[in-house]
């Protein structure tokens, strides 16, 4: 009988995307196969996220449940980016726990399986050339990693801290990567890194120096591959040609996530962005301008230390300006490790509460007024996931989800669809016969 292996996996894309190295390592060296039942499972990990406080506080909740109700003699392990910045604390705090295995060990899974109480943290250990197993949790998209770790100093994140410096992997590897997933049946990559767009910046030995608008522009020559989308571009390496890039090549999806984190220059000069109000406001500008079919998310943190009503309208004037096709919004929170922790003039927390209540409620506003608005609006899906409902869902080349009434013969598949209905998550279609 196989072992079973079940992973818990939170926070990021690039978390998923190490999930399933370890589920492929797993499998091929040791025999695992995946269970979602925790209490079958031989071997339980926790994939975690350290960037908000609320993940690092349900760790140690789900661990505890692991530990009480898991089958007899079932490992369990702790991965990810808590794992880095506590280390051996979480085997103090939780003695049951087998192993620690940091964000920037992933490739180390099946060895410090054997070692009992190992603790693997090192974040500036290199897995740039590490030739993981292979296993994609979806057979019509890829996730692929172009780089590791992160150069900024943004003072709110401790990302650095846990992934180490930034390592960009080579080019002939990104390429391979894609190409195997396209054999295997996807149509569809998504590139992952901190900074994709300062692809190239390091490698750890001698590559050619590219810049990650060469990368764009060699994997949309892969055979086959029909789009590409990527996370995370930062604002401060969105130059002209990394725009017109995006704009002109048609394998690129016109979605773009510009993380804005405050609409105030004092409060993005207090955090170490490295942009102003004014330099997001003009790359948006340029961006509509060249490709007006593109839907622009972005993140925001609320309450950052010093930030005043001033502050705080004008990151709503940007809200207002740009109208985001979708937010993700925070209150700031402290973590280890930070400058930012040792801020003082940290906002009340009603205030914090209020600011982001009202930001939230702008939001739903301004995404209410332009869904209605593309009621009768086709695009092309890419159909990748089969609901309970009769329906199939997929995304259009703006990211948009949309569902039709389907089977599982249209998974894998591209068709033209007219949208009929909207709601702040979802559209309903109709494919165009």
């Amino acid at each position: 009988m196989s072992k079973k292996l079940f992973i818990e996996t939170l926070g990021c894309a690039m978390n998923s995307r190490d999930t399933e190295h370890m589920i492929a390592e797993l499998s091929e060296k040791e025999g695992y196969e995946t269970t979602t039942d925790f209490k079958e499972a031989d071997l339980i990990l926790i994939n975690t996220c350290s960037v908000r406080e609320k993940p690092v506080h349900k760790l140690f909740s789900e661990l505890g449940v692991f530990n009480k109700n898991k089958k007899e003699g079932a490992k369990i392990g702790v991965c990810g980016c808590t794992a880095s910045h506590l280390g051996k604390e979480i085997i103090k705090k939780a003695p049951f726990v087998s192993f620690v295995l940091g964000a920037r060990n992933v490739s180390k899974i099946t060895e410090v399986l054997h070692k009992d109480k190992a603790v693997e943290i090192d974040i500036n250990y290199d897995e740039s050339e590490f030739a993981f197993k292979d296993f994609r949790s979806s057979p019509y998209k890829a996730y692929i990693n172009i780089s590791m770790g992160c150069d900024k100093s943004c003072t709110f994140c401790i990302v650095p801290k846990t992934r180490g410096e930034e390592i960009s992997i080579p080019d002939r590897l990104i390429i391979q990567e894609a190409q195997r997933a396209v054999e295997r049946g996807a149509k569809e990559i998504f590139l992952l890194g901190q900074n994709v767009n300062n692809y190239g910046r390091r490698f750890s030995g001698e590559h050619e120096k590219i810049n990650f608008t060469e990368l764009l522009r060699r994997l949309s020559k892969v055979e086959g591959l029909e789009r590409i989308r990527f996370t995370s571009p930062h604002p401060f390496h969105m130059d002209d040609e990394f725009l017109e890039e995006f704009a002109s090549n048609p394998k690129i999806c016109k979605s773009m996530h510009m993380p804005l984190q405050s609409g105030s220059t004092k409060i993005l000069k207090d955090m170490k962005r490295g942009y102003s109000k004014e330099w997001f406001l003009n790359r948006v500008e340029k961006l509509r301008s060249i490709a007006p079919e593109a839907t622009i998310s972005t993140d925001i943190i609320v309450a950052f230390p010093g930030e005043s009503n001033e502050d705080f309208e004008e990151t709503i004037d940007v809200m207002k300006k740009v109208r985001f096709d979708q937010i993700f919004s925070f209150k700031y929170s402290p973590r280890p490790l930070t400058e930012a922790e040792k801020f003082e003039n940290v906002v009340d927390p009603a205030v914090a509460s209020e600011r982001l209540s009202y930001l939230q409620a702008l939001q739903q506003q301004i995404i209410d007024e332009k869904n209605a608005s593309r009621i009768g609006e086709v695009h092309t899906v890419y159909f990748e996931e089969l609901n309970a409902d009769g329906y199939v869902s997929g995304r259009s080349d703006n990211n948009l989800m949309i569902k039709v009434k389907g089977s599982e013969e249209l998974l894998g598949t591209f068709a033209d669809v007219k949208i009929i209905q909207a709601n702040r998550t979802i559209f309903t279609g109709e494919i165009l016969a």
